[in-house]
């Protein structure tokens, strides 16, 4: 009985757990708007928990499937299931959100109750994108989810938060109405049905695919974000709280390359096909050129930013080049991605938090005052790197290892990300962990506590995890890629 609706509970039980927690009332009730957000967080985990023992990995079809009318008038249904390819990003939420309810179990002091059940809603919309079948539950979901974002980042940010949250929703909603013109030209075409499988069977000429590939592109380019239009992510990071930063880097970043793998090749391939070389190119620009800014940033979090710019960049490019080693080591890659950029971002929440800057010249000697935190963060900064055995270099390597098939430059291109990202992080780390104490105020810091250590150490034991054993995780998503790639080439003219 539970497996009939447990995807619907993974959704509806954190929006239901935020709708609970602002019914705590105001500030003299943050006590128990934090409990309640950590126990309802921990219940839509364990929630997600039965989605993956419960999953066959032998089958590309949808999971969990459940498919009720909503909207009969206009065949729009409640429609939802999970792949292969959904699943991890779904236990990525999960898990993402327990972390971030802890680490702003103290740092928020103002509008508690606010603070946690917009991450709460925020989850359960997120899970929606990731579960819908249906193209209009997937829009509602997809734009709904913006608005806790817009929320975080407007009250909890920092000075410029007012301009980074309309240049952060104006992107996003620009992309996202042009997806809604190429998903109701798919809903005529194909015989007035708005289920998404449905979409893979329209016969669409050339320049049908190409119009509505570049309208899905816009769209989900910005959500990555390739480069050129990247730049609301710097500026939304750097005003955000740590946890919006967390939330925003591990999980919505993914949505617009899911977006590739749910809509834009199985509906597109021809395009798909014709358009990789264009595909291809942004994404190594985005490798290495998005790289080179990241060497000459001040700002921690900036610097961060770009590098996930980068990272995402390395996603793209192995789902464009057509074959299992590169799709998976791009799905891979954004499970890692999630992990290593939600604990560096929390990382320099850690420091923010003890000296209000993110100014790399104001550290320096860390490692001297606070030598546990300085031990998780080298393991974060050596998985962003790409070590081995860390997640970083599972992804990292099937993607070069695929791109290598295809063409020997884009793999050597793709490659300069080991150079170029170990020379910005290391460096990174070089100055704000090593050398001499150079204020009073790095003097006076004091090591993780308690409640710091248990977040870090969760994720390091994630990264170790899927570095040191990655089968699981490949396990679950091999057929689903397989099968995604036998539709990606299939010609629909």
């Amino acid at each position: 009985m539970y497996s009939a609706h447990a995807l619907s509970v993974a959704i509806w039980l954190p929006i239901i757990g935020g709708i609970a927690v602002l019914m705590t009332g105001g500030d003299s009730n943050a006590h128990w708007a934090r409990r309640l957000s950590l126990l309802f967080s921990l219940a839509a985990f364990a929630a997600t928990v039965p989605l993956y023992y419960g999953f066959d990995p032998h089958t590309a079809s949808m999971q969990f499937v459940e498919n009720h009318a909503w909207i009969p008038a206009f065949h729009i249904d409640y429609h939802i299931g999970i792949d292969g390819i959904s699943l991890p990003l779904v236990l990525l939420t999960s898990f993402t959100t327990v972390i971030v309810v802890v680490a702003g179990w103290e740092v928020i002091q103002t509008r508690v109750a606010q603070y946690m059940a917009a991450f709460l809603v925020m989850e359960g919309l997120m899970i929606g994108v990731f579960s819908s079948m249906d193209a209009i539950l997937f829009y509602v979901f997809w734009e709904a989810m913006l608005i806790p974002m817009f929320v975080i980042i407007g009250i909890w940010g920092g000075p410029n938060r007012v301009y980074a949250t309309v240049k952060f929703f104006l992107y996003t909603l620009l992309g996202s109405v042009l997806m809604l013109v190429a998903l109701l030209y798919l809903y005529f075409k194909g015989g007035s049905s708005f289920d998404i499988q449905s979409f893979y069977s329209i016969k669409l000429n050339m320049t049908e695919q190409v119009l509505i590939f570049f309208a899905f592109l816009l769209a989900f380019a910005v959500k990555v974000p390739m480069w050129p239009v990247h730049t609301w992510l710097p500026d939304a990071h750097v005003e955000a709280p740590t946890g919006g930063s967390v939330v925003l880097a591990a999980i919505m970043l993914k949505m617009g390359a899911y977006g590739f793998l749910r809509f834009t090749l199985p509906i597109l391939p021809d395009a798909s096909h014709a358009l990789a070389g264009l595909m291809v190119a942004l994404s190594l620009i985005a490798i290495v050129y998005i790289s080179l800014v990241a060497l000459v940033q001040e700002d921690m979090k900036k610097l961060i930013a770009y590098s996930s710019i980068a990272h995402m960049g390395f996603v793209t490019l192995g789902f464009f080049i057509f074959n299992a080693q590169g799709m998976e080591g791009g799905l891979v890659e954004m499970i890692s991605h999630g992990f290593v950029s939600g604990a560096l971002f929390l990382c320099v929440g850690v420091l923010y938090d003890r000296m209000h800057t993110r100014q790399i010249r104001d550290y320096g000697g860390v490692a001297a005052r606070m030598p546990v935190f300085a031990s998780l963060m080298m393991l974060f900064v050596m998985a962003n790197v790409g070590l081995p055995g860390t997640s970083g270099f599972v992804g990292e390597f099937l993607v070069i290892l695929g791109s290598f098939q295809v063409n020997g430059w884009y793999a050597a291109l793709a490659a300069t990300i080991l150079i170029t990202g170990a020379a910005y992080t290391l460096w990174l780390y070089k100055r704000v962990i090593f050398g001499n104490i150079v204020s009073n105020h790095v003097a006076a810091l004091r090591d993780i506590n308690v409640r710091e250590f248990s977040f870090l150490a969760l994720l390091a034991v994630a990264v170790l995890v899927m570095g040191l054993w990655p089968r699981p995780f490949l396990e679950v998503m091999h057929v689903s890629v397989n099968h995604l790639l036998v539709e990606a080439s299939a010609s629909k003219l």
